[in-house]
């Protein structure tokens, strides 16, 4: 399965469960995760798609410790 495959996968899921989702293109900072989920309730999740054998970027893992310290949920989906 294709990253994009995999994405698709994860977005149509998230859409399931109740949450808005946004896939994000283009943001004002480097490595942020590609889709950002809003659940009815308000709370917050921010996705990074990779492949089964994708790795996260130094940027990407920076950004997502950011978020974290944030108190915003993150996850890596690989289509599992």
């Amino acid at each position: 399965m294709t990253e994009q495959q995999i994405q698709k996968k994860r977005i149509d899921q998230l859409e399931a469960e109740g949450y808005f989702v946004i896939k994000l293109t283009v943001t004002n900072k480097n490595g942020i995760p590609d889709i950002l989920a809003i659940a009815p309730n308000a709370d917050v999740l921010f996705c990074e798609v990779k492949t089964p054998k994708g790795r996260l970027s130094k940027i990407q893992e920076y950004r997502i410790k950011e978020l974290e310290k944030h108190g915003i949920k993150t996850e890596v989906y690989r289509g599992d």
